[in-house]
């Protein structure tokens, strides 16, 4: 009988089981690190590009894509051709995601994602605050753009190198809406003047016949909702399929019922291979009183985020507080819908530095209108809103091919 092999002892298999466990050990250890925040891949891992911080950048590094002679450019907002201080300072500022990168547009690459399509927005002005920006950033990848105010559009442009339109419509409810005097078989009541009926269930001609010509469509009300646009002896009075809902509704049950009926309808009408998108409410930063109450906002740098709440929480009861009150009614209505929400307001709250506040472009504007701490400087914040809006677009279109 031959005899058996010799075992090697056990000390010999050590070194092996040192070199193996450390091996399994850094494969384990591989998969369980996440990406760092230059190698996140938006498309296979979406992170949240509304929480971040503003980090101040050095000039050089951070500039806007267009000037103050873009032909797109509203008087009111231009605030490099009104002179407004700070602007450099005031685009020095990056929104920087918590957990990703978010890059600065490049327009020729973007114009070429979207060759032969067309991007709409409707709403009211902040959304045309929006697609300013959009229209002078664009405008960087085609110097041949076009103003184009087609199909019922208040503004817009078009890119003959891409075959691409971008515009804007008008619609500050959405739902239609018209002046009745006080003759009519409504507002009889005392110290009325007329009423404004709105049609909860019909959308504003601006907007009825364009939804099947966008391939991206962006929506927004909210600014018109509030007893400076319609006061007590001009008030809003709802109808539905022609007559008259009663009980009246007061104003924010109004909405309600007129985002219900938009939402639907968006739902119904528009197809389903267009991106939709639905912008949150753009706050506003009146200090120490409302725009006709000489609020201001001379500010020269953003707010805190120990400040937000300060300003914006509806239980302070504070001048600015309506946009994320009007907010919460908005996200309820696009519950379970197909509309993506376009959260802008929180990365928006800190910007209070950045409005045209009394550089307006005219010497009489402040003592007529006020202030403007609403609206937005261009370039400013809103540059950053199309730098978050164009990379939510590209990753829904390159994720579908």
């Amino acid at each position: 009988m031959p005899a058996a092999a010799a075992k090697p002892p056990p000390s010999s298999l050590f070194p092996y089981l040192i070199l193996l466990s450390i091996l399994l050990l850094f494969l384990y250890s591989s998969l369980l690190s996440p990406p760092t925040a230059k190698t996140l891949s938006f498309h296979s891992t979406p992170c949240n590009l509304f929480l971040g911080k503003w980090v101040l950048q050095h000039p050089s590094t951070h500039k806007p894509l267009y000037n103050e002679t873009c032909p797109f450019q509203r008087n009111a907002w231009n605030c490099l051709r009104n002179q407004r201080p700070n602007m450099v300072l005031i685009n020095s500022y990056k929104w920087v995601p918590e957990a990703c990168d978010l890059p600065q547009i490049d327009p020729v690459k973007f114009l070429s994602l979207m060759r032969n399509k067309n991007i709409g927005f409707v709403g009211d002005s902040l959304n045309e605050n929006f697609i300013v920006s959009f229209l002078c950033v664009l405008r960087a990848a085609d110097s041949g753009a076009k103003k184009w105010k087609r199909k019922g559009a208040w503004r817009g442009g078009y890119f003959p190198k891409y075959n691409v339109t971008v515009a804007y419509h008008r619609a500050v409810l959405l739902a239609n809406y018209r002046w009745q005097p006080k003759q009519s078989s409504v507002g009889e009541e005392e110290g009325v003047e007329g009423v404004y009926r709105v049609d909860v269930d019909i959308p504003a001609v601006d907007w009825a016949n364009i939804t099947k010509f966008y391939d991206v469509l962006i929506f927004n009300t909210g600014h018109w909702w509030g007893f400076d646009k319609f006061p007590k002896d001009r008030p809003l009075v709802f109808y539905r399929a022609g007559k008259p809902i009663n009980p009246p509704l007061e104003m924010m049950d109004g909405l309600k019922v007129v985002l219900e009926n938009m939402v639907s309808l968006i739902e119904k009408e528009v197809p389903s291979k267009t991106l939709k998108f639905w912008r949150l409410q753009s706050p506003r930063h009146f200090y120490g009183g409302e725009w006709n109450q000489n609020g201001s906002c001379l500010f020269d740098k953003p707010l805190q985020g120990e400040q937000l709440d300060l300003w914006f929480d509806p239980s302070n009861n504070g001048v600015n507080k309506e946009a994320r009150q009007l907010n919460l009614l908005i996200q309820e209505a696009l519950q379970g819908t197909s509309i993506q929400v376009l959260d802008l307001t929180h990365l928006s709250e800190f910007r209070a530095d950045a409005h045209p506040a009394i550089w307006l472009g005219k010497k009489d504007a402040v003592a007529v209108w006020g202030q403007d701490c609403m609206h937005w400087c261009l370039p400013g914040v809103p540059d950053t809103w199309v730098d978050i809006l164009s990379e939510l677009i590209r990753n829904s279109f390159e994720t579908r091919q």
